[in-house]
């Protein structure tokens, strides 16, 4: 937990806009990375010669070590002060940044990701904190609508930028991008930004650290080797079995430590509170849904439909726009209207987004892709302010930044798993639908030998040298079919999964308590 303060009535307006410039300038830097990725994995994979299993690292390795980052930030912040915390954050990121530009390997890029992501995962924290440190409580929620949008802008230009990147110039320059930006902000900080009083500084959980660092890693590791081409034993692999042993041996241990703890990494206590916890509940079972299947998108339109990186990255304008505007409308919705119903309608709208997304096919149109994803920008607009407004409401205001640090770590290791274990069922259900298809096909059956006559006379007739060629190039092609037809259906499946995952998390949502109008605060 931050325990810094500051009196912000004693600092000038323009010193507060400046430090909020500032923060919006990292938190758009960071949140970007999130997603100026998605559009980018295409032709990374095909540069770099790696698998998707592996590939998906990229953007889970960044999440989890946010994750991880994010319950050292108020340990982090009374030891270094705000001030150089966020300088030497800042530092990190952009090392971090320049060194995946750098990458020449597919390992060395995930290994950099992980350093971008620490300093992505102290940054985020503490620019909140200073925010609302440098504002009064009168000013504070219209500085922290300030700070959101910066996020918001994020979701909707990250991939349009980076597939503009990626079609211009190269994969790397989505990471090359942070530097300039990132030296900017930092000499800015040094200048501007104010020192922070530091308060007594507590013992570090170590133990809890350790643990916390060890249980999903292990976890998600272990997930993704089961369908590595380099396993061939499965669930049976000796990696993939100590993997899971390790994460539940120390996911054990985790409870353990934050529960005898005098000064836990995490206070598991806050959990006592119904609302909290199914709030929380709600957010991880969302983030797994989200995460897992958006970044699945960009991936079908530029490896089935032919789109160039930047079309690709286009479609998802709008969805960080639309939630915008919607959030604030929920939040002004619920004083009319009970907030469950405003969650289980965002829910329900992100749910049919990706029953719309299930239908996808070789011909699917621009104008319902883009359909899709407003509804999703919608979903999401009016799904968290409430979500997240509910899940504080009796929370005490000493353990305010403790219970935000864990929403931001439950929502990042959603991500994380979503991200991995869709990955996992791409793999298992295209390879179903390529059995399937190709039991259907029968290549001794008398439709397969039709279809590889008239092919052939089609190759013949566009330039193939004999038949033999024309027959070969025929076969190759229902081959090539088949296979693009079996990832469409295993895409379509992982979205059907998201589709059940969404709506599972709206029976939790009954469980949460409303204050009523005239209930008084205790």
């Amino acid at each position: 937990m931050i325990n810094q303060t500051l009196t912000a009535s004693g600092t000038s307006q323009g010193y507060k806009w400046l430090t909020l410039f500032n923060v919006m300038i990292t938190t758009f830097m960071v949140v970007l990375d999130s997603t100026i990725v998605n559009t980018a994995l295409p032709v990374i994979m095909g540069t770099l010669g790696s698998s998707m299993n592996t590939t998906q690292w990229i953007l889970s390795g960044y999440m989890l070590s946010m994750a991880t980052t994010l319950s050292t930030t108020g340990w982090l912040s009374n030891r270094f002060g705000y001030k150089n915390l966020y300088i030497i954050s800042m530092v990190i990121f952009v090392f971090g940044s320049f060194m995946c530009g750098n990458s020449t390997s597919i390992n060395e890029l995930i290994f950099w990701r992980i350093i971008e992501g620490v300093g992505g995962g102290l940054l985020m924290p503490v620019g909140m904190s200073i925010v609302t440190t440098t504002f009064t409580p009168q000013e504070r929620g219209m500085a922290l609508g300030f700070w959101t949008i910066a996020s918001a802008a994020s979701v909707s230009f990250g991939p349009m930028i980076g597939g503009y990147l990626v079609d211009n110039f190269n994969w790397n320059y989505i990471f090359y991008i942070n530097v300039p930006i990132g030296i900017f902000a930092i000499i800015f900080t040094s200048i501007i930004m104010h020192k922070y009083p530091v308060e007594k500084l507590l013992k570090f959980d170590l133990p809890g650290f350790i643990t916390s660092s060890i249980y999903i890693p292990a976890f998600l590791y272990g997930l993704s080797q089961v369908n590595s081409s380099t396993n061939p034993e499965g669930w049976n692999s000796v990696t993939v079995m100590t993997c899971m042993w390790i994460s539940a041996v120390a996911f054990i241990l985790f409870i353990y430590f934050e529960l005898t703890a005098k000064n836990p990494l995490i206070d598991l206590h806050l959990f006592k509170d119904r609302n909290f916890s199914f709030c929380n509940f709600v957010i991880f079972v969302f983030a797994v849904g989200m995460f897992g299947s958006t970044f699945l998108i960009p991936l079908y339109m530029q490896d089935t439909l032919g789109y160039s990186a930047f079309d690709a990255g286009l479609v998802f304008l709008p969805v960080g726009l639309i939630q915008a505007i919607a959030a604030p409308t929920a939040m002004r919705l619920t004083k009319y209207i009970d907030a469950r119903i405003i969650i289980i309608v965002g829910l329900s709208l992100l749910a049919i987004s990706f029953l719309l997304n299930n239908s996808f096919t070789l011909q699917t149109d621009h104008s319902y892709i883009v359909f899709s994803l407003i509804l999703r920008g919608v979903g999401m607009g009016i799904l968290f302010p409430p979500l997240l407004n509910l899940s504080l409401e009796r929370i005490s205001q000493p353990q305010m930044a403790q219970a935000s640090s864990v929403t931001n770590i439950i929502r990042q290791v959603g991500g994380s798993v979503g991200v991995c274990y869709f990955t996992y069922m791409l793999t298992i259900r295209r390879n179903f639908h390529t059995q399937i298809y190709s039991e259907e096909i029968n290549y001794t059956g008398e439709s397969y030998q039709e279809a590889v006559s008239k092919l052939s006379h089609f190759f013949s007739s566009t330039g193939s040298e004999n038949s033999i060629s024309a027959a070969s190039e025929a076969k190759s092609y229902l081959v090539q079919w088949l296979q693009t037809e079996s990832y469409i259906s295993g895409l379509n499946d992982n979205f059907l999964i998201g589709c059940i995952i969404t709506l599972i998390a709206i029976i939790p949502v009954f469980f949460i308590s409303i204050k009523r109008k005239n209930q008084i605060k205790t």
